[in-house]
């Protein structure tokens, strides 16, 4: 492999092509994909309607930088609010970007009244720049990098009392991922997130939901703040929206954005044309009827069935847990031989943490490709592919 790179990533697989659920290395091995790119190929590989209208606005604009509006831009923006809530959006490039966004926009909100402190949750994960990294609880993340921004506190997911602590008169906003991704696929639950609306609300602060992994589709809803019956003040959107393309979102409820003014923020890339073009197929797909219903069916037939080979395989498999598509297999032991296992046997998977199995599959995975996966893991946990704990 090349040696070119900065050395922050451990990888050793060379992908040349993807079609569907299924990815080709160089050396022309195919592999069943349970990770969609950590959940970024919503729908798969070479979705038809996204690769034309990528091929359409490359042939008209590429790029004109935001001192101008461009019209795929302008109508994802409008189709965005229109799906969620009355808002105003500010496109980004990524994930963390628009985390890093949201803690600048309820920093400027708060100002006059002094409100500069963030909460967020153990186990959370919001990103890996400085500020997004200020609120990811995981210490191997953090401790390389710190100090990082002061004021931010963290609550333990349930703790009701404890987030009534933290909350005051300094808190910006509190931050939180309705269903938590690299903290072990867990998602949180619909009482608790009413509880944080509410609370959040009271003490004047706004509530953050973080749907950069759980959004769009993968929880078996547009988007997941909708199974708690909740709006978010300010919502963070990216990994599938752009469907492969770098592209986030943030969302402002619509009477909270005067507060900003011109030169508060801003983005070279974000919102480029052929990614927003992009997304608006994206979401075309998305809300198309009965496309949401065929992933609830299929969470329920994979949920369903992992269940049932947890029973079979106690000693290896803790708890099978998840919210639509997005789906963790806690192991007694490290995740990380059966990573390896799936993959020796051609099919990709992720971990969450140490002991997660974390299956991430396009949203329009097929029944013959979940049998398989079903008929991998078994063999692998047969086989032993479960480290001691």
């Amino acid at each position: 492999m090349s040696s070119a790179f900065v050395p922050v990533y451990d990888r050793d697989l060379v992908i040349v092509k993807g079609r569907g659920a299924r990815l080709t290395d160089r050396e022309g091995r195919e592999y069943l994909d349970f990770a969609a790119g950590i959940g970024v190929n919503g729908l798969g590989y070479g979705d038809k309607k996204v690769l034309a209208a990528i091929k359409k606005q490359a042939g008209l604009l590429i790029h004109s930088s935001n001192l101008y509006h461009h019209e795929p831009g302008i109508a994802l923006a409008e189709r965005l609010v229109e799906l969620a809530f009355p808002s105003k959006v500010f496109l980004t490039n990524s994930g963390t970007e628009a985390i890093e966004a949201a803690i600048k926009f309820a920093r400027r909100v708060g100002k006059d009244a002094g409100r500069t402190e963030l909460i967020a949750f153990e186990g959370s994960f919001h990103g890996r720049t400085l500020g997004a990294l200020s609120l990811t609880w995981t210490e191997k993340y953090r401790e390389p990098f710190q100090p990082l921004i002061p004021g931010v506190h963290f609550v333990k997911v349930g703790d009701v009392d404890g987030l009534r602590q933290v909350l005051g008169p300094k808190t910006a906003a509190v931050f939180i991922e309705p269903v938590q991704g690299e903290g072990g696929v867990r998602p949180i639950p619909a009482e608790f997130l009413r509880q944080i609306a509410t609370l959040t609300r009271e003490a004047g602060a706004l509530f953050v939901a973080d749907e950069i992994q759980c959004g769009l589709g993968r929880t078996g809803k547009l988007f997941a703040y909708q199974h708690a019956g909740v709006t978010p003040d300010i919502l963070t959107l990216a990994k599938p929206l752009g469907g492969g393309l770098p592209l986030g979102a943030i969302l402002l409820r619509e009477d909270l954005a005067p507060a900003l003014h011109p030169g508060d923020h801003a983005s070279t890339f974000g919102g480029n044309p052929v990614a927003a073009a992009a997304a608006l197929a994206v979401l075309e797909r998305l809300t198309a009827d009965g496309f949401l219903e065929a992933v609830e069916k299929r969470s329920a037939s994979l949920l369903k069935a992992l269940r049932k080979l947890a029973k079979r395989h106690p000693n290896a498999i803790a708890e099978v847990r998840g919210l639509g598509l997005m789906i963790g297999v806690e192991m007694r032991g490290s995740a990380g031989p059966v990573v390896k296992g799936l993959r020796d046997r051609g099919i990709l998977a992720i971990k969450a943490g140490e002991k997660v199995l974390r299956l991430l599959p396009p949203l329009t995975i097929g029944s013959a490709d979940i049998k398989r996966l079903l008929s991998e893991l078994e063999v692998v946990l047969k086989e032993g592919a479960v480290a001691a704990a």
